[in-house]
């Protein structure tokens, strides 16, 4: 059986020199690996960072977003990476995916872009209580008979917490699971195949938590079966 293609949508960053580059985190790229799957980088087809707001509106050339076009059809799968940084051509890819029920995990800050793209908004944390170095921070409660429990199949895990922003109002998804101070953790669309946001980041602790590689292995086998169906 062919393996999914799953598309790591690259991140914009300045270096030090000031000269704009993209990214793509070796552990998500990894985490794919390891399960099984390919993963391809989505390329921002301008090198011009245009930040993603709330009410953030479509940008794109005709041609930028033809570009676009081609590198999704070429995957089974799309991820949002995390990081400080979010371009609006973030959004644009999450709500193609929400509009053509495209299978897509978004991480962190890709969880905000998810949540923008259907019409959310993203608030900004008072404390640091949620962006800390370590490996497990605090734990929190999934709700069932939702996408998240089947995946989990648990209702409180210890998770690991990098962020200073939560999601005001979730647009056309809800939340699934929530810390003991009430921040979301997990957003779905439950009328979609796959489209779930994480607030916190199992490609780091994947490698020895099976609950976090758990979120991995069955967001590939929704693209394995999504990637079968195109076949067809």
């Amino acid at each position: 059986m062919t393996k999914p293609v799953i598309g790591i949508v690259a991140k914009h960053y300045r270096k030090k020199q000031k000269r704009l580059e993209t990214y793509i985190r070796d552990e998500v790229e990894q985490a794919i690996f390891d399960n099984g799957g390919i993963a391809i980088g989505i390329l921002p087809p301008n090198i011009d960072k245009i930040v993603a707001k709330d009410d953030w509106k479509e940008q794109l050339t005709t041609l930028e977003k033809h570009n676009f076009y081609a590198q999704i059809a070429l995957c089974d799968g799309i991820i949002l990476q995390g990081g400080g940084f979010v371009d609006e051509y973030e959004c644009f890819i999450a709500k193609y995916c929400y509009d053509y029920d495209i299978p897509i995990l978004g991480i962190c800050a890709g969880k905000h872009n998810m949540v923008r793209a259907v019409g959310g908004s993203i608030g900004t944390l008072e404390k640091d209580s949620h962006n800390q170095e370590k490996e497990y921070v605090h734990t929190i409660k999934i709700e069932k008979n939702t996408k998240a429990y089947e995946i989990i199949k648990q209702e409180e895990i210890k998770v690991n917490s990098r962020h200073q922003r939560y999601s005001v109002f979730q647009g056309d998804t809800k939340v699934t699971a929530v810390s003991p101070d009430g921040i979301d953790e997990i957003i779905e669309a439950p009328s979609k195949k796959f489209y779930i946001g994480v607030q916190f980041h199992p490609e780091s602790l994947y490698k020895k938590d099976k609950i976090m590689n758990n979120i991995f292995v069955e967001f590939l086998k929704i693209c394995t079966n999504f990637k079968k169906n195109k076949e067809k």
